[in-house]
Order: C-alpha cells, then sequence, then structure tokens
C-alpha cells in the first residue's frame, strides 16, 4: 500500500499546472489504490473552481466516496471541505495549513477544516503537514511569481529607463 507521500507528490505534480495557484489535487480508491480523478485551481476562470472542486466534479454519484482518499496541496478551504463532506469523503490528506497561506498573504477565510468537520454529522478525518515543506516553498514561489506580475517589469541591466 502505498503512503501519503506518495499520493502528496502526485498532488504537487497537478498543482504544476498552474504555477500561480498551486492547489492541486488527487482522489485516490483506497482500496484498489488508483487514482479516479485529479484537478488544479481555475479561478482565473471561476471563483469556486479550486482544485478539490476540479476533481470532485468530474466524479458522478455512482463513484465509491467512502472509499476515497482526498490529497491536496493546501488544507481545504471551507467551500471545498463542506463539498467533501457532502459528498462523504472520510478522509483528507493536505500539506499546507490555511494558517500558513494566510501568513503569506493568501487569502483565505479563517475558519480551519476540521472545525468545519466537526459541525458535521459525516465527520471527516483530516491529516495536515503531510510533504508540508515542499507545499509551502510552492505557495511561496507562487506568490513571488504574483509579486512579480504585479509590479510589471522593472528595470533591465544595460538598457536605459525612460527619458526624464
Amino acid at each position: 500500500m502505498r503512503d501519503h507521500e506518495h499520493w502528496m507528490w502526485q498532488a504537487l505534480e497537478i498543482a504544476r499546472d498552474n504555477p500561480r495557484s498551486p492547489f492541486g489535487t488527487v482522489i485516490v480508491h483506497a482500496p484498489s489504490q488508483s487514482v479516479l480523478a485529479s484537478g488544479c485551481n481555475h479561478t482565473q476562470d471561476s471563483p469556486i473552481w479550486h482544485g478539490e472542486m476540479d476533481a470532485l466534479s468530474t466524479l458522478d454519484r455512482e463513484t465509491p466516496f467512502a472509499e476515497c482518499v482526498l490529497y491536496t496541496t493546501a488544507e481545504p478551504c471551507t467551500m471545498c471541505q463542506g463539498a467533501i463532506l457532502l459528498a462523504g469523503i472520510p478522509l483528507v490528506v493536505y500539506g499546507s495549513s490555511i494558517p500558513f497561506l494566510q501568513s503569506i498573504g493568501w487569502e483565505q477565510i479563517d475558519l480551519r477544516a476540521a472545525a468545519l468537520a466537526a459541525l458535521s454529522r459525516q465527520g471527516c478525518q483530516l491529516v495536515g503537514g503531510v510533504l508540508e515543506a515542499e507545499c509551502d516553498a510552492r505557495f511561496r514561489q507562487a506568490r513571488e511569481l504574483r509579486a512579480q506580475e504585479e509590479q510589471g517589469p522593472g528595470p533591465r541591466p544595460g538598457v536605459p529607463g525612460p527619458a526624464r
């Protein structure tokens, strides 16, 4: 049986599809150890198209959700955790935490996934910090990339600036 790190590496690989917003998700059928769905963040197209929502939307109601594990590069936000609970996925494994994302300036609702899970009848076990350093590094790189894009091109060595 493969461990959590194996599947988190796959979620990190999926996250490469969007370096500005590296939320990658893999949904694994635990008994067969097979990937049923994957997804990455597309919030540039829709505010609800998070990695978890992308992966969940590819599955149908016949999916044995109770036998699945969802792996994601960051702790699910309230919207995604709510969808995970409604789907009945019993285990979520994540890398970066909501407090970490907030600390680097990522906009997040200040409600942890475990707190939301505790409010539901279905419940859901959460395991955080899997490949945390690797996930955190990916989100730091994304923040730097976004900051550079917002700043625009800076002066280049050997190229004169605008005339004053």
